[in-house]
Formats: structure tokens, C-alpha cells, sequence
């Protein structure tokens, strides 16, 4: 896909993507998928509003897909308890991950998270647990999974649903293990310096990509997704549909060698 140079710093995508005028999945999906239909629940607990899950069809070709909610006011926001995921969010996941493997469905996910919700009723119903399991065994998936963030991807919140064959980023958006306000809290106590940790925790596109985390950008206009949701809309689905073409071509134990190696091999450094 082609790549045009993003300009903007980390401080200003950061200011972007938490626009209330950014699209969500709730934009995208009627875009990019067609005779989407919603599963709930997580056959434990309850339903999880931060979690959207169903399947749907790419073209022809149908696909289980996986959505982080973002809410454009404060009706929407409390409904997806502000895109931060509860642990049946992560099991209804995981559960439809498995009908799809069953089914032989590629799976795709949308990451649009700035955390995990970390609440204590969250804690007592085994958030960590929820999220360790998803990682495990999405790394096992006898399927294709792609991954795209769309805005925000915040530690192990994300990651819950990022371990996959291929990960994406709109041009835009952040993936970082912490965010910058949680990062300049804990290193230099000051939260007043959110903007200067953004700046040095080089957790843009560009930065995921050089580190091998991220494998492609997507586009975005000029004035970010808000600017055109169709074009980017459009984008996403172009990338989407090359890239499961691609990974379908593939034996399933090669898929799962190539994606057990490219979670292995990130991190790894060289000390002169």
C-alpha cells in the first residue's frame, strides 16, 4: 500500500486521534464489511460494550471481526465504559476467535483502546488472566488473524486482540505499553509532562514499523480519518483484503511459525 510522510509529532496525533470527530468502528464497519451481524457475551459473565464482535463478509469473503469502541459523546462512552475493555470483553473475544477458527473464518481486529479497564471489579474477574489467555492463544489461532489500529492502542488492552500475522497502523495512531501520561507519572512523577513522554516514547506508525511491531501504515488525509471517512475507509478495506489474500495462500503451520517468530523477535537488540 502506498505510504505517504506523516509530519505531525507524536504530541500532535495523540491531540488528533482523541477528536471527537475521529471516526470509530462504528463508522467503519458498514464501510468496510457487509451483512455484519453482532454476537454478544461471553457464555461466563455478560456482554461487554467496549468489545464489538460478529462476523460479516470482505467482499465475498467472510470474516469474524473484532472492535475496541470508542464513543463520540458521553452516552456512547459510558455504553463502551470509554473503550476500556472488562475481562468478558477479552473471553466474548476469544470465544468468537474460536467459532472462527472452527468455521475457518480470518479473523480481524480493530484496536482503538487506551487500556484495559483497570477497576477493581475488573481485577476480581480475572482482567489479567483474561488477557494472558487471549495473547496465548491467539498466538495457536489455526487461522489467519490482521490486525489494524485505528487510533489509540494502550498496553496489554490492545495487545489482547494485536497478536496476529499482520498488524497495521492508520497513519495517525499510537501503540505504546503505557500511556504518555501514565509514563510521565511513573518516571518523573510530574503527569504535567504527558506531552514531552509522548515526544520521546517513539510510539508512532513510523516507529512500529522500524521496530518490526507494525508491518504496514495506512494512509490517512490530510486532515486525518475525520477529514474523509470513506477514503480512509477504503484504505483499510484495500489493505485488509490484500493481505488475507495473501496469508490464506499460506499452510496453517507455516502461518503459525511465521507469527510465533514475529512476536519472538520483537525487542531484540544488539549492545556495541
Amino acid at each position: 500500500m502506498e505510504q505517504q510522510q506523516q509530519h505531525r509529532t507524536a504530541w500532535e496525533r495523540q491531540l488528533l486521534i482523541r477528536d471527537k470527530n475521529r471516526p470509530t468502528v462504528r463508522d467503519y464497519i458498514p464501510r468496510i464489511f457487509t451483512d455484519f451481524y453482532e454476537m454478544h457475551g461471553d457464555r461466563n459473565f455478560g456482554d461487554d460494550g467496549a468489545i464489538i464482535g460478529g462476523i460479516g463478509r470482505l467482499n465475498v469473503l467472510p470474516v469474524t471481526i473484532l472492535a475496541q469502541v470508542k464513543g463520540r459523546n458521553l452516552r456512547e462512552n459510558k455504553a463502551s465504559n470509554f473503550a476500556m475493555p472488562h475481562p468478558e470483553g477479552y473471553r466474548k473475544a476469544l470465544r468468537l476467535a474460536h467459532q472462527a477458527e472452527k468455521f475457518h473464518r480470518p479473523i480481524i481486529c480493530l484496536i482503538d483502546t487506551p487500556g484495559a479497564f483497570c477497576g477493581v471489579e475488573a481485577e476480581e474477574r480475572g482482567q489479567g488472566e483474561a488477557i494472558a489467555r487471549n495473547i496465548a492463544e491467539f498466538m495457536m489461532l489455526k487461522t489467519p488473524v490482521i490486525s489494524v489500529v485505528l487510533g489509540e492502542a494502550g498496553s496489554g488492552g490492545a495487545l489482547a486482540l494485536g497478536v496476529c500475522d499482520a498488524l497495521a497502523m492508520l497513519e495517525n495512531a499510537l501503540y505504546s505499553v503505557i500511556s504518555p501520561r501514565g509514563a510521565a507519572s511513573i518516571l518523573w512523577k510530574d503527569a504535567s509532562r504527558e506531552q514531552e513522554a509522548c515526544e520521546v516514547m517513539q510510539i508512532t506508525a513510523e516507529d512500529m514499523v522500524r521496530f518490526g511491531v507494525a508491518e504496514a501504515i495506512i494512509p490517512e488525509p490530510e486532515a486525518g480519518a475525520q477529514g474523509d471517512i470513506d477514503k480512509i475507509s477504503a484504505n483499510i478495506k484495500e489493505y485488509l483484503a490484500e493481505t488475507i489474500t495473501e496469508k490464506l495462500q499460506k499452510d496453517i503451520d507455516v502461518l503459525q511459525k511465521e507469527r510465533y517468530t514475529k512476536f519472538r523477535k520483537i525487542g531484540v537488540f544488539e549492545e556495541n
